[in-house]
């Protein structure tokens, strides 16, 4: 798909927040998340949002090329008169998982307050199911627990359910044991904000929500603006926004707030990202009628 040779050029517009990502647009994810709430993506808007976020256009024909081949999306049209559409719910490319957001959320808002029981699993999986056990080991990471010594991991959330799921899945059941604690004690330390700081890289985590907070404070700065988005500039902000968030969330394992130090980052910057959001979501862009894609709605509805 060729952009026409009359298009209007997609470079970088000027107007643009001039803020660095500490996370930068995939491509594809680009893609899914303009798609609209009829399942269409307007190529011309691809193109445009996808210069003010320094694609190329040649990064987006190759993309769109791939997402065709797989079958993902199918299109009309030629250049940037195109349309887009998603084969099957292409929400997934982009969406953060509702549960674990919305978890993050309650516990920013003293709602889901820790219960001091340490949830702890322990598998030892042969050489010869290797991938098993990787897989395993990569679901532990992901639902937020640390390793403590091979084979034994800690979380501060009753993950258990989602764990056996896992394994059962992967046929490894019988080779994981699961038990809880109120007093676990690692290498001589036990008081349990110790115990989270030993076992997570906090530092590290917490310099990822700093710069979504940074950028959230960006967005609002261009938004107090008392002239108006142009729809391009609107919808990349909404990318970037969300990037961003994706990029601070990743790692953090949602600790509850009695293992954090105080004030933690994250809490500060997750509200920040959802006043950043709903002023996003309001903001009048010069062409308004512009359908909004799927997005806006995904992040008002988990940062509301």
């Amino acid at each position: 798909m060729t952009p026409d040779a009359a298009a209007p050029d997609s470079s970088p517009d000027s107007s643009a927040v001039p803020v660095p990502d500490p996370a930068p647009v995939p491509t594809r994810m680009l893609v899914h998340a303009l798609v609209r709430e009829d399942g269409t993506v307007d190529a011309g808007e691809l193109y445009t949002v996808a210069g003010l976020l320094g694609m190329t256009d040649q990064q987006v024909r190759l993309c769109v090329k791939r997402l065709v081949a797989e079958g993902r999306f199918t299109h009309e049209g030629r250049g940037r008169k195109a349309v887009l559409r998603a084969v099957a719910d292409a929400t997934g490319a982009y969406a953060p998982d509702a549960a674990y957001v919305r978890l993050a959320y309650r516990q920013d808002h003293g709602l889901a307050p820790w219960d001091g029981v340490w949830h702890l699993f322990a598998f030892a999986v042969p050489e010869s199911e290797r991938a098993a056990r990787d897989a395993l080991r990569d679901t532990l990471l992901h639902l937020g627990a640390a390793p403590l010594h091979g084979g034994l991991y800690a979380c501060a959330h009753p993950i258990g359910p989602l764990v056996e799921a896992r394994a059962r899945e992967l046929g490894v059941a019988a080779a994981v044991t699961s038990l809880t604690s109120t007093d676990l004690r690692v290498g001589g330390v036990v008081d349990p904000p110790a115990l989270a700081a030993a076992l997570w890289p906090l530092d590290g985590i917490a310099a990822r929500h700093d710069e979504l907070a940074d950028f959230a404070r960006s967005c609002l700065d261009r938004l107090g603006r008392p002239e108006p988005l142009a729809s391009a500039e609107r919808l990349s902000l909404a990318v970037r926004l969300a990037a961003v968030f994706s990029y601070a969330m990743t790692p953090d394992p949602l600790l509850p707030a009695e293992l954090l130090p105080r004030p933690w980052p994250g809490t500060r910057a997750r509200h920040l990202m959802a006043t950043c959001w709903t002023a996003l979501a309001r903001h009048p862009a010069t062409n308004g009628s512009t359908p909004l894609p799927r997005l806006f709605a995904l992040y008002e509805d988990l940062a509301g």
